[in-house]
């Protein structure tokens, strides 16, 4: 897996996670067995910033060795993308979320994981 890679699935995950926040809500809540939010703004707010990262891994994607490129899959892939997968772990075992849930866990810590690996071999490969 190089970060050029990695970005670039990670870009695509979250845009078409956030296209369907903001437009295709019903299909997901039918997908998923849950009502739609309430009020929607919660919805479309984490659309809005799914779609904001998406366009951000063009930055690693462009520049997969630069400094802010890396920073940036550091925090959005090992960090946010981690600790989301935990989030939805914690939430099904805690407050007993829809098992369909967890689909975020296994795809945000796959891509977590992944993140981790490109970045970890690219810089051993770069030493």
């Amino acid at each position: 897996m190089t970060v050029r890679a990695a970005a670039a699935i990670s870009a695509v995950y979250d845009a078409l996670v956030g296209v369907l926040m903001l437009a295709g809500r019903p299909l997901l809540a039918d997908l998923f067995g849950v009502p739609l939010p309430e009020p929607p703004i919660f919805a479309d707010l984490n659309g809005v910033f799914l779609v904001a990262v998406a366009a951000g891994y063009l930055i690693p994607y462009r520049e997969p060795d630069s400094r802010g490129g890396r920073m940036y899959l550091w925090v959005m892939g090992p960090l946010l993308k981690g600790t989301g997968a935990l989030t939805f772990i914690l939430d099904y075992a805690v407050r007993h979320s829809p098992t369909s849930f967890l689909l975020f866990a296994v795809s945000d810590g796959t891509l977590a994981l992944l993140t981790l690996w490109a970045l970890t071999s690219s810089a051993a490969r770069g030493r």
